[in-house]
């Protein structure tokens, strides 16, 4: 370790790091001495942004290691803090070891810097406090099959006696963890603590894979229900704590994960475990809704707060919307929470929405919401005469921003009966509240009167581009003149930028956008994939020839949602190259979810989509 005395021995405007040269680096290794907390906290701060930035280390980290290392020993109110952040800095795939560019390597550096200086900070697996105990753990086990074997012999050593002695049983399921590293099988799944014992699972789960032995889960459905009372969960590599570590082991194997979260969330769900472990199970693999909702009823009792309560409502209403048809007992629970007078009401009538119960509507004309309304208008269409005088009327009293677009757009499923709203729209894009949504209503209503036309009119020389996009298709659809429209999109696609945008609504224009071919036909060739597949479903919808869109199109399929967007335009081509074939079958068929889906997303069921146009797809081939 070295005092920052020799600080500028280190020629650091000459290293680098995530923002350039290095030369603030000493600055923050000083400020880590400040006895001003505040100080010292944001130097570091600055040094995980800059020597290590997301997960990257730089020519700079390396030597900054042995000043980091006395800072530990000299500034001990900071020692965990600075012991995570050398443990960070040295993380690696211990694979990567044998790899031909390992020892060029940034990494390799900071590790070989890391492993000089370890025998001088092993004194803070005695320290006082149990979080810098734990980090010190973590710092160890970063380089532990990099360690000389004399190092070795010692590290392991005290190791053994932080085991067999600490008084945390958090922190002596740690060093039974880092032994495991150093190669050292440990007897501890019929320790008395059950710490240690889920630890020792772990190790076990990890090795045999899945599917997990029923003896293993046993031991981490008992022992694993409650979270560790401490507030130092550190990661033990990159930004995977204990916890997050334990729920993507159990995910692997769905069966295993959610028999393990019915037993935890039984015992009472303690800070909602056996719900989150529910949750990213549906996450992760398909067709568990049935399961995953009948557990997630279960846990809403246990839930200590509102917003716990919220979340698992939340997430009811996001998979319950794939039940072909949800049982009747899941929407009674529903329709409870809902008619409750609680600010959880709102998510619970949400998910009762989605669950397609007739009961919501009634609770959604008492007590509506742009959102709930929206929803509403998607799953009860032939509801029209009740929800149409709703929205116009909460449009009529001035939503804006979000509310009034999730407004506009709850009139789409209503078809010709959304016309009704003609004079809020018309109001809407006067005031510029929902503009764009509201130009592509009008537009898809059909109505033209001399005010809606000149009115779009006018705001395709608006200052947001998006809106005059949606402006100049909606006038071509109710006057039928295009040359407004394609003086828009030539003033639109000449610029950079997200020239996707506009692509996008070009559709209705149809052959008669041919002028814009010069435009899009470069856009083929795009680097940015959003504005491939935008120019392929243009050339398309123009041309109405497949020859030059196909070949985009097949490039870009994949099971991401600008993947799934490719796909959606080489259906609507009717050509589905043969070569295609497996990579369907792969969408189709696959146990796991292709495109994460989650309830906190806001996205639509992305995978769902994937799967049954890929399944629509092969049967017609």
């Amino acid at each position: 370790m070295t005092s920052p005395a020799e600080l500028d021995r280190v020629q650091w405007h000459a290293l680098t790091h995530a923002y350039g040269s290095a030369e603030d680096v000493p600055e923050l290794i000083k400020a880590l001495y400040e006895s001003d907390g505040k100080t010292a906290d944001e130097a570091i701060y600055e040094l995980y942004g800059n020597i290590h930035h997301q997960g990257t280390v730089y020519s700079a980290s390396a030597p900054a290691v042995p000043f980091l290392a006395h800072a530990v020993r000299h500034a001990p109110n900071k020692r965990a803090e600075l012991l995570m952040l050398l443990a960070v800095l040295s993380d690696h795939d211990p694979a990567d070891v044998d790899l031909p560019h390992w020892a060029s390597s940034s990494v390799a550096a900071v590790c070989v810097e890391l492993c000089r200086v370890l025998p001088e900070l092993l004194f803070c697996l005695k320290d006082t406090e149990r979080g810098v105990r734990r980090a010190a753990l973590r710092v160890v086990a970063a380089v532990a099959e990099l360690l000389p074997a004399e190092q070795r012999v010692s590290a392991m050593a005290q190791l053994d006696a932080v085991y067999a002695t600490d008084p945390v049983p958090s922190v002596r399921a740690d060093a039974m963890v880092v032994l495991a590293r150093f190669g050292r099988e440990t007897a501890a799944l019929d320790s008395p603590l059950p710490e240690v014992r889920l630890a020792a699972a772990m190790l076990a789960v990890a090795r045999s894979g899945p599917p997990y032995p029923a003896d293993l889960m046993d031991v981490i459905a008992e022992d694993g229900a409650e979270p560790d009372p401490g507030d130092d969960d550190f990661p033990w590599s990159g930004t995977t704590t204990q916890d997050e570590r334990l729920r993507r082991l159990l995910t692997e194997d769905p069966d295993a994960s959610l028999t393990v979260a019915a037993r935890w969330i039984t015992a009472g769900d303690v800070g909602s475990r056996g719900s989150w472990l529910v949750e990213e199970t549906a996450e992760t693999w398909r067709d568990r809704e049935t399961a995953v909702l009948d557990l997630l009823v279960a846990a809403l009792p246990h839930q200590r707060g509102a917003r716990a309560l919220a979340s698992r409502l939340r997430a009811i209403g996001h998979w319950v919307e794939l039940l072909p048809e949800p049982d009747a007992g899941l929407r009674d629970t529903l329709h409870q929470y809902a008619g409750a007078d609680e600010e959880t009401a709102g998510p619970a009538l949400l998910a009762l929405v989605h669950s397609r119960d007739f009961r919501a509507l009634e609770l959604v004309l008492r007590r509506p919401s742009a959102r709930l309304l929206a929803a509403a208008a998607q799953h009860f269409p032939e509801a029209a005469d009740q929800l149409i005088p709703v929205i116009r009327r909460e449009l009529a009293a001035g939503a804006t921003g979000n509310e009034g677009i999730a407004l506009v757009g709850a009139l789409a499923p209503f078809g010709a009966a959304a016309r009704q709203a003609l004079p809020e729209l018309v109001a809407c894009l006067q005031t510029r509240r929902a503009a764009i949504v509201a130009a592509r209503q009008l537009g898809a209503n059909g109505i033209a009167t001399r005010e809606t036309t000149d009115l779009l009119s006018e705001a395709t020389q608006s200052t947001d581009f998006a809106l005059r996009a949606a402006a100049a298709v909606a006038h071509y659809q109710l006057s039928g003149d295009v040359d407004p429209a394609l003086r828009t999109f030539e003033g639109l696609l000449s610029r950079t930028g997200q020239t996707h945008w506009y692509l996008s609504a070009l559709e209705p224009l149809g052959s008669a956008a041919a002028p814009l071919l010069p435009f899009i036909e470069p856009l083929l060739g795009a680097g940015y994939e959003w504005t491939r597949v935008a120019a392929a479903e243009g050339l398309y919808w123009i041309t109405g020839s497949p020859d030059r869109a196909v070949p985009v199109l097949v490039e870009l399929v994949g099971p991401t949602p600008v993947g799934l967007r490719a796909l959606k335009a080489l259906a609507a081509t009717g050509q589905v190259p043969e070569e295609l074939l497996p990579t369907l079958r792969s969408f189709a068929f696959s146990p796991l979810r292709l495109i994460r889906d989650s309830s906190l997303s806001g996205q639509d069921h992305l995978d769902e989509e994937l799967r049954t146009l890929a399944r629509t797809l092969l049967a017609a081939d």
